[in-house]
């Protein structure tokens, strides 16, 4: 589990770094005077899957501080202090592991009776705010389809 957080949090820092290259380097080649709908289409979808990503590494911050904090938790590991809810701290005592859930993105607490829930770990905005941009770029996208010159050949 720790070994794919190494690789996903920079994973999404550097899809944003790009998106945001393509999305300024597709305006920079034709110029900003000369740019059409497509060109402006393909920024604004590049803009838009980089305001996703970065948004997704936000979240991600949450669920790597929440592991660091149980995998060091000491002696307040048991219950793990991400799993507490106020007002069910009873659900609580009976955590016995955590695992990290990407999609949508959560840190999951499981009991030991095999139950299993989502913390409160990552702010309530993330993961619908993911979606919705992610949804509005792979919309753009599909809409260049629909836009792109045919060949008269």
């Amino acid at each position: 589990m720790v070994p794919l957080l190494i690789l996903v949090f920079p994973g999404c820092l550097i899809a944003a770094f790009a998106f945001t290259g393509y999305a300024f380097g597709s305006l920079g080649r034709v110029g900003l005077g000369a740019a059409d709908r497509t060109v402006w289409l393909r920024s604004a979808a590049g803009l838009v899957a980089a305001v996703a990503s970065l948004l997704y590494t936000w979240g991600l911050l949450y669920v790597v501080g929440a592991v660091v904090e149980a995998a060091e938790g000491g002696t307040e590991s048991a219950p793990v202090v991400d799993c507490v809810t106020p007002g069910q701290e009873e659900r609580a005592s009976t955590v016995v592991d955590y695992t990290v859930s990407y999609v949508p993105l959560g840190f999951v607490c499981e009991t030991y009776s095999g139950g299993s829930y989502t913390s409160d770990t990552v702010p309530d905005y993330v993961n619908p705010g993911v979606l919705v941009l992610a949804l509005t770029a792979a919309g753009m996208a599909l809409t260049l389809r629909k836009y792109r010159p045919r060949s008269t050949v």
